[in-house]
C-alpha cells in the first residue's frame, strides 16, 4: 500500500497558508489542478489576499477577473500593463466591477493599459466607494470617467492622470471640487493649461499638483 506523502496530511487551512506565498499566478494554477484538495486550498489563499498585482504577467480579461473574484478580502488590486502586454480591456473591466470585493477597495492601478476607455473605467469606478488612490495614467480616459470618479468616490486621496490627453479643465474642476479628501493629482503630459492648475489650487489650497511647467512658488490671490 502506497504511504501517503506527508504534504497531503496538512490541513487544508495550513496548506492555503503555504499558497499565500506564492506570487506566481502560474505555479498557482498549477498547483490547483494537483488535486481537489490543493485545489480547495488556493481558493482558500486567494481569499486571503489583500493585494493582488498583475504587473509583470501577460494577463486576459477571463483570468483577471477569475482571480479577482476569488479574492474576497482584497483592497489593493494593480493590472498596470507589463512590458510582455497586458490584454485587459472594457470587458474584462465589467467583469471585475462584478467581484464582492470591489466595494472595499482602496487602491487600483490601470497604468497603462491603453485597451480601456469610459465604458470599462465608469463600470468599475461605480462600486469602488471606498477607493483612496487611482492610477488611470497613460489611458484614454476622458472627464466622463473624472465626473463617475468624483460621484462615487468620496474618500479619494491620490489620482495619476499622467499622459492622459483627453481629460479638460471641466473634468479636473468637477473631480476637485467633490472629492473633498484628494491630497494630490498628477497630470503630468495632460493638456490643460497652467491657468486651469492655478484654478485647482484655488478651490484647494493644499492640494499637491505633479504637473509639467508649473512653478513650484506660485502665489495664489489673496482673497
Amino acid at each position: 500500500m502506497e504511504q501517503e506523502a506527508e504534504i497531503d496530511r496538512l490541513p487544508i487551512d495550513l496548506l492555503a497558508h503555504i499558497f499565500l506565498m506564492i506570487t506566481s499566478f502560474t505555479d498557482l494554477a498549477q498547483a490547483s489542478g494537483v488535486c481537489r484538495k490543493w485545489k480547495q486550498g488556493v481558493k482558500q489563499a486567494l481569499a486571503r489576499r489583500q493585494t493582488l498585482s498583475f504587473a509583470g504577467f501577460k494577463m486576459d480579461d477571463d483570468s483577471t477577473a477569475r482571480l479577482v473574484h476569488h479574492a474576497y478580502s482584497l483592497k489593493e488590486l494593480d493590472i498596470s500593463r507589463s512590458r510582455w502586454g497586458c490584454q485587459i480591456t472594457d470587458n474584462g473591466l465589467c467583469q471585475i466591477s462584478l467581484a464582492k470585493c470591489v466595494s472595499n477597495l482602496t487602491s487600483i492601478s490601470l497604468w497603462g493599459i491603453t485597451g480601456i476607455t469610459d465604458k470599462g473605467v465608469v463600470q468599475l469606478i461605480t462600486r469602488a466607494n471606498s477607493l483612496q488612490h487611482l492610477n488611470v495614467g497613460g489611458t484614454f480616459i476622458t472627464d466622463e470617467s473624472l465626473s463617475a470618479i468624483a460621484d462615487n468616490c468620496p474618500r479619494l486621496k491620490s489620482i495619476v492622470l499622467w499622459s492622459c490627453r483627453q481629460v479638460t479643465e471641466t473634468g479636473l474642476f468637477v473631480l476637485v471640487s467633490k472629492c473633498r479628501k484628494l491630497e494630490s493629482i498628477n497630470v503630468w503630459g495632460t493638456r490643460v493649461p497652467l491657468d486651469c492648475l492655478i484654478g485647482l489650487l484655488t478651490i484647494r489650497p493644499a492640494l499637491q499638483i505633479k504637473p509639467q511647467g508649473l512653478p513650484l512658488n506660485v502665489m495664489l490671490p489673496v482673497v
